[in-house]
């Protein structure tokens, strides 16, 4: 190990070996979210319908009707958020599986306002 490499070590060890634990899991937490943050915001804009639908057809949702809801979800600007986790978030809200939340979706847009405070109508 090259000398600079041990130099780091040991001031980042003198830092941290001053901090109490409950200092220490704050640390650990902030660094994991910095590494994290990067991550979910590439997901967050590199997502696409055809994405989102294979995703919904995982879940169970046959072809047509993940095409509709990935659409709907789409219309509401909340694609990002993953049409998965819009589901889920909706399944628990009704009290119903996917598939009727599915089902509810391409019934009625309305549904998704409010799902997550920022819907577009």
């Amino acid at each position: 190990m090259s000398d600079e490499r041990i130099n780091q070590f040991e001031k980042r060890h003198e830092v941290l070996k001053e901090l109490s634990d409950a200092e220490l899991k704050a640390r650990f937490w902030e660094l994991c979210n910095q590494v994290v943050e990067p991550i979910v915001d590439l997901a967050r804009t590199h997502t696409s319908p055809s994405i989102e639908r294979s995703v919904l057809l995982r879940m169970g949702i046959d072809s047509q009707s993940a095409l509709g809801v990935v659409d709907r979800i789409h219309q509401a600007d909340l694609l990002g958020k993953g049409a998965g986790h819009v589901l889920l978030r909706l399944s628990e809200k009704l009290g119903c599986n996917v598939r009727e939340a599915a089902a509810a979706i391409l019934e009625d847009k309305e549904v998704l306002n409010g799902l997550f405070d920022e819907v577009k109508a």
